[in-house]
């Protein structure tokens, strides 16, 4: 067990978690009984832990509205430019406790609960993680959202409220099963619904055209995009921004006109199918299904959006005193779509420019171009998207006029620059013709957006050199890297108290708000005390993750092992497969010399696979039936164990990440755009094997390579291999271990019931692995020798965490959205502090002229 604290480690705690005074201590216990009794109607005789949570999210949620009322008022008096990020994934776990971080409440909240008998780990267990995103793409929207409002900006997400996120996984007979995710079961105490701003959103119908008339959109079906808001605070600012999420509801008169033949009953059911499109998220990461409800719901969402943004454009206090003017309208707004899903804006936006606000076209193309900004998270050619023209038609007839016009207009351009290239002009077009009509919505976004970024140095280089090659020798100064970062607050202070207080004490609380200052850590490398500290920090992680285990998966763990965790969406580019004949070599090497050391793991692999991949399925259904063999082999004993995690989410993320030895980012070469995972990873004090793949290349670059496990081929090597030829066979006959692992997957050593059960992994690894398995596999296992060789000089090996830490700076959300701001956006992050709500309000008009001024 963790030692207690000392009084000066208490006060450091302090320092980085708010203030415990009496009268806040006082003030909550009585905010806490008020909810309970008047919000949730119970007393403390009928209560049930989650009445207990519901009282104190509200108890914590009086604490943002105040400010949350304020934000906007300055916002309003300030009239800064706005950000919107439109996103059909946000990934936010759970509020309790990010939101008492970042309101200096933590320890006073602490401190109640513990005064009114109650446990606070409890109650924050009993929050339903707000799980609406697959993975990276979803979680950086929300660490970014986190970041704008500790930067001060005046910005706000938008997105769908699914009433079902990503499902819940369970491991049952040793496969994936999943479970609708009703997150919203108990209700949400962080939003708030907003019926008064309702908007109208349009669908099918057709496009009426009259001589000399602005064609018209006429005969629609309508769906009502109904707002629920979510405060997202600023950490220490007194800054609380909105996250805006839309719910799909049926107008009243839906199809009622049915009730006249007397079908009123079928009528009111029929409502549903309007409200199906914000029901679900679609499961798939880097895949692209082109279904009709999901091109509904990426309308949905930016029709909604864009009214709001032009309602809020036009009732800002410039425009209620001046006469309307769009041409201002780059200059008050800017807008980040991100990924292809949100491109429909760029159409919408047209669209409300020429028919509605009748703009003539050349001036609403530019104000548009201006005002949107593009972000590219895969190169993964079955992640890009391309709508079929059919559907689109059929959907959203004007939509498509408007693109074919943007396309008529873009390839003249072209024509005018490369008269002869026809192929040219055939690969930068918006429509593709090949294997039927589809829109390519990568390239209307590059053609409607000022600017496009990629999110690793690595990543963006591919992404100008190969992918989008014409477009970037066009226009090369449009094309920008913004390597992704992690909020430190969630993915520190939050989850890794031990840690965030040992740096508070070393070097000071601003490297919450600076990352950077981590670097300070490198003149503690060789500092005996700190390095102790350091690894008794991670023992007690390890310790308490362990009893987790234990008393969630009913395994015993041996928490002096090494833990080596590979936790992500389950994919073939993401080789959890690599990692799982590693794992199948260890063990026969055990096997066969018992007695040799061997440095003890814990292999633990983690994640989700789309309901539909059957691959990712079959991957999931091997790790578990190799570690059924090896967790019940008494020759293998403690020496290795594999434990497969189940239903991976942001809050187990929070508990194993701070637990972890050795982090794998061992995806092939040039398949993953950045990464986030790996930075938690470095953050939190474990080390990376990995390949010279998206943010790793970076993380390499800041902490020197040799501080972490590199291995296997480079990008131009797999480049090289493409042109040559992959042989798979080669590599299974000349490296034994290789072929020895892979003949008792083939021949049922791991399912001796249903030898042929992974004959379709064997298949696809011999004749069809585009991302190469065997090409690293002697690379990686070498390494991870190396890995087991640091790992027994504990010293040695935290002197090399703590140079990882103190080269995480780089990776801080801070630092990528303050490069979004001032070299896309335009804007300036702020360090002003918004008066607290119990200032008067000239304080805030005075603060709102400090910020115009800037």
């Amino acid at each position: 067990m963790a030692t207690p604290l000392t009084d000066q480690e208490k006060r450091k705690q302090i320092s980085i978690r708010g203030i415990v005074g009496v009268e806040n201590v006082a003030e909550l216990k009585k905010g806490f009984n008020r909810h309970l009794h008047f919000t949730l109607v119970k007393d403390r005789n009928v209560a049930t832990p989650r009445d207990y949570y519901f009282a104190l999210a509200h108890t914590v949620r009086d604490h943002l509205v105040g400010r949350w009322i304020r934000t906007q008022q300055f916002y309003y008096e300030a009239d800064p430019k706005r950000v919107y990020y439109l996103s059909l994934e946000f990934y936010m776990g759970r509020a309790l406790q990010n939101t008492m971080i970042n309101l200096g409440l933590q320890n006073a909240c602490d401190e109640a609960v513990y005064q009114l008998g109650l446990d606070m780990e409890d109650l924050e267990e009993m929050e339903e993680d707000a799980g609406l995103g697959n993975g990276g793409l979803g979680r950086l929207a929300a660490c970014f959202l986190d970041s704008m409002a500790t930067l001060g900006l005046a910005a706000y997400g938008y997105g769908i409220r699914y009433e079902y996120g990503i499902f819940n996984q369970k491991i049952k007979d040793g496969w994936q099963v999943e479970e609708a995710d009703d997150w919203l079961r108990y209700g949400n105490p962080w939003e708030k619904a907003r019926p008064e701003f309702m908007l109208p959103v349009h669908f099918y119908g057709r496009v009426e055209e009259e001589e000399g008339k602005e064609p018209k959109w006429v005969d629609t079906q309508v769906v009502l995009a109904m707002p629920y808001d979510t405060p997202i605070p600023g950490y220490m600012n007194n800054t609380v921004n909105t996250m805006r999420l839309w719910s799909a509801r049926a107008p009243n008169d839906f199809n009622l006109r049915d009730f006249n033949v007397g079908d009123y009953i079928q009528a009111v059911l029929d409502r549903n199918l309007a409200e199906n499109i914000s029901r679900v998220l679609y499961p798939n990461d880097n895949f692209f299904e082109g279904k009709e409800l999901r091109l509904k719901q990426e309308y949905f969402v930016v029709a909604a959006t864009l009214q709001d943004v032009i309602r809020r454009f036009k009732t800002s206090k410039r425009n209620c005193s001046e006469p309307l003017s769009f041409d201002s309208f780059p200059d008050k707004v800017a807008i980040q779509l991100n990924d292809t899903h949100p491109a429909m804006a760029i159409p919408e936006l047209m669209r409300i420019f020429v028919d509605i606000e009748k703009l003539d076209w050349d001036t609403a193309w530019n104000i548009t171009k201006k005002t949107f900004a593009y972000t590219n998270h895969t190169v993964l050619p079955e992640a890009l998207e391309r709508w079929p023209v059919e559907l689109m038609e059929k959907l959203l007839p004007r939509h498509l006029q408007i693109i074919y016009k943007i396309n008529q207009t873009h390839l003249d351009h072209i024509a005018s620059l490369f008269p002869d290239d026809m192929d040219r002009i055939r690969r930068m077009s918006l429509i593709e013709e090949a294997g039927g009509k589809r829109v390519n919505m990568a390239h209307l976004c590059i053609v409607g957006s000022h600017k496009v970024n990629g999110v690793a140095e690595i990543h963006s280089d591919i992404i100008k050199r190969d992918v989008f090659r014409d477009f970037s020798e066009l226009e090369p100064e449009k094309f920008q890297n913004k390597t992704n970062g992690i909020t430190p607050r969630r993915w520190l202070l939050l989850c890794n108290p031990g840690l965030a207080d040992l740096i508070a004490e070393a070097i000071g609380e601003e490297y919450v708000k600076d990352l950077t200052q981590l670097q300070k850590l490198n003149d503690l490398v060789d500092d005996d005390a700190f390095i102790r500290d350091v690894a008794k920090v991670k023992q007690d992680n390890k310790l308490k993750f362990a009893q987790y285990l234990e008393k969630v998966y009913n395994v015993d763990v041996n928490p002096a092992s090494m833990f080596d965790v590979h936790v992500k969406r389950i994919h073939e580019y993401k080789r959890q497969l690599l990692n799982c004949l590693h794992i199948i070599t260890m063990y026969n090497r055990i096997k066969r010399s018992p007695t040799k050391p061997f440095v003890p793991r814990t292999v633990i692999i983690g994640g989700k696979a789309a309901p539909g991949y059957h691959m990712a399925k079959m991957i999931i259904k091997l790790i578990t039936t190799v570690a059924d063999v090896v967790n019940n082999d008494p020759v293998i004993g403690h020496k290795l164990k594999v434990i497969y995690l189940e239903n991976y989410r942001v809050s187990l993320a929070e508990k194993v990440i701070p637990a972890t030895d050795l982090s794998e980012q061992i995806s092939t070469a040039g398949t993953e755009a950045s990464g986030t995972g790996n930075m938690k990873f470095m953050l939190n004090g474990a080390l990376t094997i990995g390949t010279m793949d998206g943010a790793n290349v970076e993380m390499a670059e800041e902490a020197g390579e040799e501080n972490l496990f590199i291995f296997g081929m480079r990008v131009e090597d797999v480049a090289e291999m493409d042109k040559e030829g992959y042989d798979a066979v080669q590599y299974y006959e000349s490296l034994p271990e290789l072929k020895q692992a892979i003949n008792q997957i083939k021949s049922g050593y791991f399912s001796p019931k249903q030898p042929e059960m992974f004959s379709d992994i064997i298949n696809m690894l011999f004749h069809h692995d585009r991302f190469k398995v065997f090409a690293d596999y002697e690379s990686y296992v070498k390494c991870q020798e190396k890995v087991s060789a640091l790992y027994k000089d504990q010293r040695e090996w935290t002197r090399v965490v703590i140079k990882n830490i103190a080269a995480s700076g780089k990776f801080s959300s801070d630092r990528t959205i303050t490069d979004y701001a001032t070299e896309i956006w335009g804007v300036e992050p702020t360090d002003l502090k918004i008066p607290p709500p119990s200032e008067p309000r000239e304080a805030l008009e005075e603060t709102a002229r400090a910020l115009r001024k800037i």
